[in-house]
């Protein structure tokens, strides 16, 4: 009898090791997340991020884009202006492209050339403009964080970025706050 009771004891005890080391498991097990760093501002590494961020969310994921350096130009709003920059601000935001249509391809842009021909098939091939997949990115619901250490670097103000619904401006910290919980993690 008093076997059996240790026995039962020691099953319980078990079961309760085993039933705490699941609640800490669902605490630390990635989320149905994926988090992009995008780096770039080449039209077609920004075509495959955004591609990949709506297909994402398509899926149900939740999507985070991290913009970061070269990226960040790509968010600039090309209606708009910010004034009070630096000699340097004023000369990255000259020579930056401006907003998702100045782009240029990362290869084989040949003067432009190159650039306007892949757009030219993109239509006649019916894939979305990368300005049109900025809004679906938007109506589904994609987290972009911009990342301020790069918006000061190059000179740019919060008063030049696009209006997006769901726009954090942060630093590498919450990036890798995301990331850190996420399944799937891309840099482009």
């Amino acid at each position: 009898m008093k076997e059996k009771e240790g026995k039962e004891k020691d099953l319980e005890k078990q079961f309760a090791e085993l039933k705490g080391w699941v609640e800490n498991l669902s605490k630390v097990a990635p989320e149905n997340k994926l988090v992009l760093i995008c780096f770039s501002g080449d039209l077609d590494k920004a075509l495959a991020a955004f591609i990949i961020a709506t297909g994402a969310a398509a899926m149900g994921m939740d999507v985070v884009m991290f913009f970061t350096f070269w990226g960040t130009p790509l968010l600039r709003d090309k209606k708009k202006t910010a004034g009070g920059k630096d000699l340097m601000g004023k000369m990255f935001g000259f020579m930056l492209p401006k907003g998702v249509n100045a782009l240029k391809l990362s290869k084989m842009n040949m003067g432009g050339m190159g650039t306007a021909m892949m757009k030219a098939l993109m239509k006649k091939k019916n894939v979305a403009s990368l300005e049109d997949m900025l809004a679906l990115a938007a109506e589904m619901e994609v987290r972009i964080f911009i990342c301020e250490m790069s918006m000061d670097l190059m000179g740019f103000k919060r008063e030049e970025m696009i209006a997006y619904p769901n726009l954090t401006y942060c630093g590498v910290a919450k990036m890798l706050e995301e990331a850190q919980s996420s399944k799937v993690q891309f840099f482009i």
